[in-house]
């Protein structure tokens, strides 16, 4: 398995080394049309959330995930900060995490005295759909902690395994960042049965939730219409993006939020993009992937130019 921690992101890095101040980041996979924002009350900043605000936020969640009823739902400042917790849900042994995947799981059990395996262990991790390939998984076998992260799954809903939060021992990961575009705001959850979460929601205290988030969350989570015409217009997108990276290189997996590339030379495309001020990602493991995110409309004149 591939070791560090490095991410998508780090523009100010790139800045410094190939100058510049108007950059284009499509190192990540947050979608570059985001949810728009509603209009906040004074209260949302001003206030403690209320446990109404609460209680919409995670009544809309549950309607949009087909949440079973066994099933709890805690929402936190953002699914890492679920990650960096869920390995004290168990005492310290393998867990099963095929790579390469989302390397902070990975490294939050090793910080609770884990050992990450490739192999079968009765803890397990999948990231489903999988960063950065794309792929999706089959239902895990049942185990003390089964951790399923969906965290892009939005853009492939009859695809999740939601329907497995019944069961003792799995927790299905939600973030709002990537699909609902506000990886800023700073919203996850965690549903699982309520004796799964009940360390965490112990952990995580009153009040994780800002006033802000409540309110954006439970709008763009009840927004059906939106998401639709998200999903249609990401997968136009992701073609567009495939069509023009088509003479540079093989499709190598992804989502329609991310696109993995098999390419000649990884860090020669991104140093060529990088001085047209457009960052991309590549990754420690691979001389060869590179994985791009989508531009926003505006923007895509600009990255045609770049690699043609």
């Amino acid at each position: 398995m591939a070791g560090g921690r490095d991410h998508g992101g780090g523009v100010a890095a790139a800045q410094v080394r190939w100058g510049g101040t108007d950059w284009i980041d499509l190192s990540t996979g947050i979608n570059p049309v985001p949810y728009p924002l509603p209009t906040f009350a004074p209260e949302d900043w001003t206030a403690l959330p209320d446990r109404p605000a609460q209680d919409a936020l995670i009544a809309a969640a549950r309607a949009c995930w087909s949440i079973p009823d066994g099933a709890a739902v805690l929402a936190a400042p953002g699914t890492s900060a679920l990650i960096a917790r869920l390995p004290a849900l168990v005492p310290p042994g393998p867990v099963s995490i095929p790579g390469p995947t989302y390397n902070e799981h990975a490294a939050a059990f090793r910080a609770h005295g884990h050992t990450p395996t490739e192999g079968t262990a009765p803890v397990q991790v999948r990231v489903h759909p999988n960063n950065p390939d794309g792929r999706l998984w089959p239902t895990p076998e049942p185990g003390p902690l089964t951790i399923i992260d969906e965290s892009f799954c939005d853009l492939c809903p009859g695809a999740s395994h939601i329907a497995l939060t019944t069961r003792p021992g799995t927790v299905v990961l939600k973030s709002f960042g990537k699909f609902w575009g506000h990886a800023g705001l700073r919203l996850g959850f965690a549903i699982g049965t309520a004796d799964t979460l009940a360390p965490l929601v112990d952990w995580i205290g009153p009040w994780a939730v800002s006033g802000p988030a409540l309110r954006l969350g439970a709008r763009a989570l009840a927004d059906r219409d939106w998401a639709s015409a998200t999903r249609a217009r990401l997968t136009r997108d992701a073609a567009r993006l495939d069509r023009l990276m088509a003479p540079h290189g093989q499709v190598a997996g992804g989502t329609d939020l991310f696109r993995l590339y098999d390419v000649d030379d990884a860090r020669a495309l991104q140093d060529r993009l990088a001085r047209a001020a457009i960052w991309s990602r590549t990754f420690p493991y691979s001389d060869r992937w590179i994985r791009l995110g989508l531009p926003p409309e505006h923007r895509w004149d600009r990255l045609k130019e770049a690699l043609t």
